[in-house]
């Protein structure tokens, strides 16, 4: 009898036992990382990437060797609110998205457009400039006198590679013939050696080829021509990350941060408003 209780006592047990649910499954072993905010104070450092040829942005000035621009001051604002060591990261407009995606880079702080095509990889904090699309061409060139005269048959259009003219050129374009010119060759280089007629850029770069180059002649585009608004840009999924980039860029606004910057720079024409 004893033995026939002790039985049916295991059975109601192991049957209380399979309606109860199963055990959460144990947590991994390591960590999940911890978000970019986070790292960047772990290590005490910002990693800013930036194109280092990118006048009035992140210029580095030929003549002594310094980065100079809106977004050398913006970074190293930035650097003081976090409380970090402030490191420069050399990239291009064809290379940032991978440096953003692997780590290499916490944000991109050089004026980066925002487009269809980048959004889809990286994310966007608000913008800050706002510019239009302009043609470069040499003054002794008189088949290019104005923007009617950039598509037509036998004209070679050149554009950096990864800039967002490239895919706003390569669907504008006609009749004239698309160059996608990559480092370390550029697009004046190929200009002058009478390979290009003409060079799409936009009003930071443009500037500093009229103020640095007596034979260079801006063309201006009718309306508001490739008009793209340009912000930072940091790896998609961290939105603690992104929105204290973000609030950053908004204290800038308002204490005068970013408009003296701008400004410093040439830049006021095209500050975002």
């Amino acid at each position: 009898m004893a033995t026939l209780v002790l039985l049916l006592s295991s059975f109601l047990a192991m049957r209380e036992a399979a309606s109860q649910p199963a055990p959460a499954p144990a947590a991994p072993l390591s960590a999940p990382l911890a978000p970019r905010l986070e790292a960047i104070r772990g290590r005490g450092a910002l990693n800013v990437c930036i194109w280092p040829d990118y006048f009035a942005i992140s210029y580095r000035n030929p003549r002594n060797g310094r980065l100079e621009g809106i977004d050398i001051e913006m970074a190293e604002a930035l650097a003081r609110r976090l409380g970090v060591r402030l490191d420069f990261v050399e990239t291009s407009f064809a290379e940032f998205m991978d440096r953003l995606e692997s780590g290499r880079c916490d944000i991109a702080m050089f004026a980066v457009g925002v487009t269809p095509q980048r959004a889809a990889r990286i994310a966007f904090s608000n913008p800050y400039l706002v510019s239009r699309v302009y043609g470069v061409t040499t003054r002794d060139n008189r088949q290019m006198r104005g923007w009617e005269d950039i598509d037509r048959p036998g004209v070679v259009v050149a554009v950096a590679a990864g800039t967002l003219m490239e895919p706003l050129m390569r669907q504008s374009l006609k009749q004239a013939e698309l160059l996608v010119v990559r480092p370390p060759a550029t697009r004046e280089a190929e200009l002058q050696a009478g390979r290009a007629d003409v060079f799409m850029s936009d009003w930071p770069y443009t500037r500093r080829m009229v103020l640095m180059h007596d034979w260079a002649r801006i063309i201006e585009p009718p309306g508001a021509f490739g008009e793209t608004p340009y912000a930072y840009a940091v790896a998609k999924g961290d939105p603690a990350w992104l929105a204290e980039v973000n609030a950053f860029l908004e204290a800038a606004k308002a204490d005068g941060t970013l408009a003296r910057a701008a400004t410093a720079h040439g830049l006021g024409p095209i500050l975002a408003r």
